[in-house]
């Protein structure tokens, strides 16, 4: 049996897509070439790795076993790579990462810092919901995930790099907006705008509300952070959501938080991958970055550069008011003051104690 990598790769991304289409557009390929990658794969195995029913495709019996050889031969190769690429420096490198949709609001500047210190690196960033998170840990597609609650069915490595508390949100001209110390019950008369199921902060929401015995009334269900901002600012309901993502609407008047007792609700970010998964040097850099540096910089403000020492002025003595006898004031070279005492005079008299006036001075010829 002779069977290629391209071969095992154009195979386990068909049956990952169920689509040769999709799987054509991953890999940059025509849709012929990557079938004739699987037809040559067939024929080395000697059955068929898919079978088609209508406009759908669904793998075999067979399909399914050598998937898992496949994945397993793949990641191998990975690995190798893996440890290969550990014996260089850190001058270049593909790092890639997936993100929470709310996470994109200060990942953006921890990349721009990290490219700073690694110029050479190639980052692939993904920004997704949670759904798609968790499947892209289970498959080993990315190096890390960024998210606010760690899958509990995968098994995983994970770290917590920097706080993320949920932060009630309402229209500028809400009736909370004056009002100190609400208390929780008092939601109840309010109608909230969620994200879609399986959310991490839909998720985060209910639990709050369960354990604090509070009905939730939920009005739309929205897709996305900036939706869910622009819905609450016309007035169609109150929302939470992470204070990374409002922070600008709040500091230009177009969101308020009010002050509701038990809030905000705290959450963390984590960093995470497959336990066991090797991580190559600039993922592991990215890592260590995340977990001893991220919550420094982000919660510095924009500039996240430490500030110059500040050192005590030197005290300036006030010039003296000016002698009389300025006169006697030289400059030297250097334009420095020097003070030179006046010479003394001497008076002459005659016999009756009379000064005697000096003699005139002739003028020689």
């Amino acid at each position: 049996m002779h069977v290629t990598l391209k071969q095992l790769q154009a195979f386990t991304t068909v049956a990952r897509h169920l689509s040769f289409t999709q799987a054509a557009k991953e890999l940059n390929l025509t849709q012929p070439a990557v079938s004739m990658q699987v037809k040559q794969l067939e024929n080395q195995i000697g059955q068929p790795l898919f079978e088609q029913m209508g406009k759908k495709i669904y793998l075999t019996e067979a399909g399914r076993e050598v998937r898992g050889y496949a994945r397993s031969i793949l990641q191998q190769v990975d690995d190798l790579e893996t440890g290969l690429s550990s014996l260089k420096d850190l001058e270049r490198g593909t790092l890639k990462i997936s993100v929470a949709t709310t996470a994109h609001y200060f990942a953006p500047k921890l990349l721009s810092i990290f490219y700073e210190r690694y110029p050479g690196v190639n980052v692939k960033l993904d920004v997704t919901n949670r759904e798609q998170l968790v499947n892209q840990l289970v498959n080993n597609e990315v190096d890390m995930v960024i998210m606010g609650r760690p899958p509990e069915e995968t098994e995983i490595e994970d770290g917590v790099f920097m706080e993320n508390p949920l932060v009630l949100i309402a229209p500028a001209d809400h009736h909370f907006g004056p009002e100190k110390s609400i208390q929780l019950d008092r939601l109840e008369n309010e109608v909230f705008l969620v994200r879609e199921e399986g959310s991490g902060t839909r998720k985060a929401m209910e639990m709050f509300f369960e354990q604090h015995g509070i009905r939730m009334t939920t009005g739309m269900e929205v897709s996305s952070d900036e939706a869910i901002k622009q819905s609450v600012q016309a007035g169609l309901g109150l929302g939470i959501m992470s204070r990374d993502a409002v922070q600008n609407e709040i500091q230009l008047g177009h969101l308020i938080v009010p002050d509701v007792l038990h809030f905000p609700i705290m959450r963390q970010w984590h960093v995470m991958h497959r336990k066991g998964k090797r991580l190559s040097p600039i993922a592991l850099a990215f890592k260590t970055f995340l977990l001893e540096e991220a919550s420094t910089i982000l919660n510095k403000g924009p500039t996240a550069v430490p500030p110059k020492p500040q050192t005590k002025p030197i005290p300036v003595k006030k010039a003296s008011a000016p002698s009389k006898t300025t006169k006697n004031i030289n400059y030297n070279e250097n334009n420095s003051r020097s003070y030179v005492p006046a010479k003394p005079q001497t008076t002459l008299t005659g016999p009756d104690g009379r000064p005697i006036p000096p003699a005139p001075v002739k003028n020689k010829i």
